[in-house]
């Protein structure tokens, strides 16, 4: 089964439904040029977990082109940065609407993504090319199977070390439910960059709205996966993670 490595030093993996780890929101907002945060803008707490800030918003609009109860028209794409630290090192279940495109800055972490629709081949049955995992064209470094639910696990690492098949760009494509977490660096492949995190940016096309958003709940889950993914996995809901802020 397709899911993240947890034999690293990832304690709140194994933690992440202990409440006591967590007791308050986190609220606080990573001043800039700092250790955790090396941009020359803040970077403030997400609802999924980490850190955000908007950097674009493009100035055309285009029609939205799927009902939309707050209107007719969105921006052409929005992008974001994105952080995940030693301290807010996990980013939820949830799915958008907008195809993403996503391109790693620093440091390194692990996606996890639940299909619903999985490709199949001609004869009927799923596509086993476990190289083929995303829209971006990347090869390597993932993963995919399928249990007795209607979802396609896949799993991959982001990170500097393509030879190895970590990827620095991938896509997910709108519909497609997906998390990730900081995931640390082996110390006999540590690229002496140092950096604890993991920093991105996310276009979304056409542009993000909040209405396009939906986090992942245990019952879906259990619908899509067999029992024994959704125990390996539950532990990246939002319900198990209340430290994170509400939108």
């Amino acid at each position: 089964m397709p899911t993240p490595n947890h034999n690293h030093n990832h304690n709140h993996n194994h933690n992440a439904t202990n409440n006591n780890n967590h007791p308050h929101p986190q609220t606080q907002t990573l001043p800039p040029q700092t250790p955790q945060n090396p941009l020359p803008y803040p970077l403030h707490p997400h609802p999924e977990g980490g850190y955000f800030h908007q950097t674009d918003r493009h100035p055309l609009t285009l029609p939205t082109p799927w009902p939309s109860p707050q209107g007719s028209s969105r921006s052409l794409s929005t992008t974001i940065t994105y952080l995940l630290t030693p301290s807010s090192a996990v980013g939820v279940f949830h799915r958008n609407k907008g195809r993403t495109v996503h391109s790693l800055h620093r440091g390194r972490g692990r996606y996890v993504l639940l299909r619903e629709d999985a490709p199949v081949n001609g004869d009927g049955d799923e596509d086993e090319d476990e190289d083929e995992v995303d829209g971006s064209g990347a090869k390597g470094g993932g993963r995919r199977s399928k249990g007795q639910g209607q979802a396609t696990v896949e799993t991959f690492v982001v990170g500097m070390d393509t030879q190895h098949g970590e990827r620095m760009q991938w896509v997910v494509e709108g519909g497609v439910w997906k998390g990730c977490f900081w995931e640390t660096r082996d110390i006999d492949s540590d690229d002496g960059e140092g950096f604890e995190g993991m920093l991105i940016s996310e276009t979304v096309v056409p542009g993000f709205e909040m209405e396009d958003h939906e986090f992942l709940s245990r019952t879906k889950m259990e619908e899509m996966l067999p029992e024994e993914q959704t125990q390996e996995l539950q532990w990246m809901l939002r319900e198990n993670h209340p430290e994170v802020p509400s939108f």
